[in-house]
């Protein structure tokens, strides 16, 4: 396995006294950068053949063969390449320029092939979870603080490819990410999906009117077609629709793509909606007022919002009950400020090169009760138990992106198991 020898060469792993196929000695001085891009898999490495030191790049195979099978041999690219570094030396290899190429066999021991096999072919989803209680507390923490810091960063990345849609508003973006953000996971594309066939300036258009918001969203999101209801403010929300459908040359979604199953009630997609309507209300220069905010409970203040008269007494359109406030709850707050608020600030500083919004982001993290998920308890049982929501965003990190891909060999934890006979 190809992986495994990259894994092998970078972390020094190998058998030391190393030979070329011509039995001369090779003292390895830096294994070089490893290269996830096109050309040889580690630039700038420095290797020292007999008495000649060489830097140049090293090309890593598990056969010699297979340097041929990759055209190596034709492109100039591998010109560079100073050592052949495989598992079996089959044959003599050579660059395009004809030029014999120094090659080496590497040997590693064998628990490492061992334990790589395990991690990796484990049928476990935490395949190190015997491991975990083990793991020393403050190198945990070490990479938890690393998988927090990826995991934003690539959020920050996702929210500039969205800046580059909208022509650089981050008001518009905000807007996205909020309506994300309301669809808890469950409803999440789908929510994004309605912000993006729904521009925000058609909302800001209607100003202040809160009748002509929820008719935008229910109508846009499906939920209005064909509905044949007797409810007068139904009717007015399908009459405001229609009007602002054809002003607008609006296409509905197909409202299938809402999922409705196992939720409670006050989660339900209309709910979500008339709360979202009722934020909304409030969007004009409401980024700004988050960039304002220093104190977590300012941030709760500014989302704290409750859905209009109609929904005291309605779960589904036309279907009264009792009255009940829909006010968006604690728990859903700090989901919102998790998934829109923290990665807006954060991406916010990184854009215009000022650390304390970078700070102020990971501080709400760190003020944030934990996350009760499935990924969370999984960890719990094994021993790793999280502070804030600061570690539980690390932890979704780590098991979506290593743990669920088997990317092993890139965590910290399989390299120490990995490394432990």
């Amino acid at each position: 396995m190809e992986q495994l020898l990259h894994y092998v060469w970078k972390h020094r792993l190998f058998q030391p006294n190393l030979k070329t196929t011509d039995g001369i000695p090779i003292e390895i001085l830096d294994v070089g950068l490893h290269n996830t891009d096109e050309g040889p898999d580690f630039f700038n490495a420095k290797v020292k053949v007999g008495e000649r030191v060489w830097i140049g790049n090293i090309e890593i195979h598990r056969s010699s063969d297979e340097w041929f099978k990759h055209r190596h041999d034709q492109n100039k690219i591998y010109n560079s390449v100073i050592l052949h570094v495989v598992e079996f030396a089959t044959k003599e290899v050579y660059n395009e320029a004809k030029l014999a190429i120094p090659q080496c066999e590497i040997q590693y021991p064998k628990h490492i092939k061992d334990n790589i096999e395990f991690l990796l072919n484990s049928d476990v989803a935490l395949p190190c979870c015997n491991y975990l209680k083990e793991f020393p507390a403050i190198h945990l923490q070490g990479w938890l603080n690393a998988l927090l810091m990826e995991r934003l960063e690539r959020k920050s990345n996702d929210i500039q490819k969205l800046l580059g849609t909208f022509n650089n508003s981050w008001a518009d973006v905000f807007y996205v990410l909020l309506s994300r953000s309301m669809g808890f996971g469950l409803n999440s594309d789908a929510f994004q999906r309605l912000a993006l066939s729904l521009p925000l300036h058609y909302i800001l258009k209607q100003g202040d009117n809160p009748l002509q918001i929820e008719a935008l969203l229910l109508g846009q999101a499906g939920m209005l077609d064909e509905l044949i209801i007797s409810d007068e403010y139904t009717q007015r929300l399908q009459q405001e629709y229609n009007f602002l459908k054809n002003k607008y040359s609006l296409t509905p979604l197909d409202k299938e793509i809402f999922r409705k199953l196992r939720v409670r009630p006050t989660s339900a997609p209309h709910i979500r909606l008339a709360q979202l309507a009722g934020l909304l209300l409030n969007i004009q220069g409401l980024f700004s007022k988050v960039l304002e905010c220093k104190d977590l409970g300012q941030i709760r203040l500014l989302l704290h919002i409750n859905a209009s008269e109609y929904w005291q007494t309605h779960y589904q359109l036309g279907e009264e009950s009792p009255r009940k406030n829909k006010y968006i709850g604690d728990a859903s707050l700090d989901v919102m400020i998790i998934n829109a608020v923290v990665p807006i600030v954060f991406a916010y500083g990184r854009r215009i090169n000022d650390e304390s919004y970078v700070d102020r982001a990971l501080n709400f993290l760190d003020l944030i009760k934990p996350e009760s998920n499935s990924i969370v308890k999984q960890f719990a049982l094994y021993g790793v138990r999280s502070r804030s929501a600061y570690d539980t965003q690390a932890l979704i990190q780590l098991k979506r992106e290593y743990c669920e891909k088997r990317k092993c060999l890139y965590c910290r934890i399989g390299y120490r198991l990995l490394s432990e006979k």
